[in-house]
């Protein structure tokens, strides 16, 4: 899986950013399997306006985006479906759980797709790793926002993908526990050889990147 970005600026941003040196916005950039990508930015500055262009969520912006060499523009919903179903995986910052669904149903939802990448078995696998197995059969809704955080995680890494997007994945762990997310997301990365695109406020070590941008 590849994403392109050709001199993107989103419209309501477009005043602000083209007076600011920026590695994203009004360049080329190419995001691909093969990457891992950190990409820097203080508040006000569209990361998450980013994720949410790149998951083809949003269409308020001037240039193209293209995945695998093919307009966003020209990809009707049946493939839009499949790509995200089969190559394109997100962890919002807003996470975008249901809340009246068990955080187990939740992350089922993810998993129970036409090639299922893992059987059940993998969601207590996971949640054991984050520290979340007590929460499986609790409403959403009632756990803690750091618990839920987790919860997305898992349900992003339980499908197959070719290309992970974050938006500031961690915002809501303390160290340890991100230490531990990280470890996991790496390792799924990994065993798929998969890439990410990772926005957040502030340097960390918390993978091995390949490249490290500035929005």
């Amino acid at each position: 899986m590849q994403i392109t970005l050709n001199n993107i600026v989103p419209t309501p941003l477009k005043d602000t950013l083209l007076k600011r040196k920026s590695d994203v916005w009004n360049t080329t950039q190419n995001f691909s399997s093969n990457d891992w990508i950190k990409i820097k930015a203080p508040s006000g500055t569209g990361k998450t306006t980013l994720i949410h262009i790149l998951y083809k969520l949003r269409f308020d912006f001037d240039g193209s985006l293209l995945w695998n060499n093919i307009s966003t523009n020209q990809i009707n919903e049946t493939a839009l479906a499949t790509i995200r179903q089969e190559k394109l995986s997100i962890i919002f910052q807003d996470l975008k759980l249901f809340p009246n669904l068990t955080a187990r149903e939740n992350i089922e939802l993810k998993r129970v797709l036409p090639k299922p990448y893992y059987d059940a078995s993998a969601i207590d696998l996971m949640a054991e790793k984050l520290g979340v197995t007590h929460i499986l059969h609790q409403r959403t809704g009632l756990c803690s926002y750091g618990e839920q955080q987790r919860i997305a995680i898992i349900r992003a890494l339980i499908q197959p993908f070719e290309l992970l997007l974050m938006d500031e994945p961690f915002s809501h762990l303390d160290k340890e526990n991100t230490s531990i997310a990280a470890t996991l997301i790496a390792e799924e990365c990994i065993r798929r050889n998969a890439g990410f695109v990772l926005t957040d406020l502030d340097d960390d070590n918390h993978f091995n990147y390949s490249k490290q941008l500035s929005l």
